[in-house]
């Protein structure tokens, strides 16, 4: 499953963990960003199959920020992490036209369960 992905979060240290998890199941990270700006430029260059995003973003809720990505590109996959108190946002970003969620501490067998159903679709 080498999908090429967009990590999207404010903190160093979810980057990270996403960027080990995801390449110990076979992503290729083609890039990272901190904000929604700079994931809709890193977007532009990389072209990506996929988006692993936070569900809160220092700049922009993650709703509003799935919102700006399917603007630029419609057909975009959109996968958003949050934490257990965050659920309501994860639930936000669903409706404003993510995929799906998983919840932190990321697991790599859901979060690979997960990008798996989200390729058959």
């Amino acid at each position: 499953m080498a999908r090429r992905t967009l990590i999207v979060s404010g903190g160093f240290g979810d980057r990270m963990t996403l960027r080990d998890v995801l390449a110990s199941i076979g992503c290729q990270v083609v890039g990272e960003a901190k904000t929604v700006q700079e994931s809709l430029e890193k977007y532009e260059k990389t072209k990506p199959d996929l988006v692993v995003m936070d569900a809160a973003l220092p700049d922009i809720d993650g709703a509003a920020a799935v919102r700006r990505i399917l603007y630029t590109d419609p057909n975009a996959s959109i996968l958003i992490c949050a934490g257990t108190g965050q659920r309501s946002l994860a639930m936000e970003a669903i409706s404003a036209g993510a995929k799906d969620f998983v919840l932190k501490p990321l697991n790599r067998r859901k979060l690979f369960k997960t990008i798996q159903i989200m390729s058959k679709e």
